[in-house]
């Protein structure tokens, strides 16, 4: 990083992995409703915007996806993390990996019990997956790509 804002490294390939995710999602399933996902300027962090009936109760909120870079920090964080806010005060922190076609959502830290897994479709317009929580619990979710 030279000055502050300005930094001298492009986004890495973990990273750039979730542009499979860009653009708007139809969400069924436990929750159903839609998510966006759009690329801040700069590339360093994925956007997504949530509009979800989730146990009859509305979710909306946004979410930042990308690596920690700290104050004075020469270097990002090994996860991709992100950090969703709701619209009654909620923060939830999650780490994201793209292996393949199968896409890991692990709440809090990387391994945790509660986790999405979901995998893409060939044509990669659908992901579809388990939302799983410790004992028991979780939902099967599915997305569509409808622009």
């Amino acid at each position: 990083m030279t000055a502050y804002g300005q930094n001298t490294t492009a986004p890495d390939p973990a990273l750039a992995a979730l542009d499979r995710l860009t653009g708007t999602w139809k969400v069924t399933g436990g929750a159903e409703g839609t998510v966006t996902y759009r690329w801040m300027e700069g590339r360093y962090f994925l956007l997504q915007d949530i509009a979800l009936v989730q146990d009859g109760q509305n979710v909306v909120g946004l979410e930042v996806i990308g690596r920690d870079r700290p104050f004075g920090a020469e270097r990002p964080g090994e996860d991709v993390r992100s950090r969703f806010y709701d619209s009654v005060g909620n923060t939830f922190d999650y780490v994201y990996e793209l292996v393949g076609d199968t896409l890991t959502i692990w709440a809090g830290e990387k391994g945790s019990p509660a986790r999405y897994t979901g995998t893409f479709s060939a044509d990669g317009n659908t992901v579809t997956g388990p939302w799983t929580y410790p004992g028991g619990g979780g939902y099967d979710s599915t997305m569509v790509r409808t622009a």
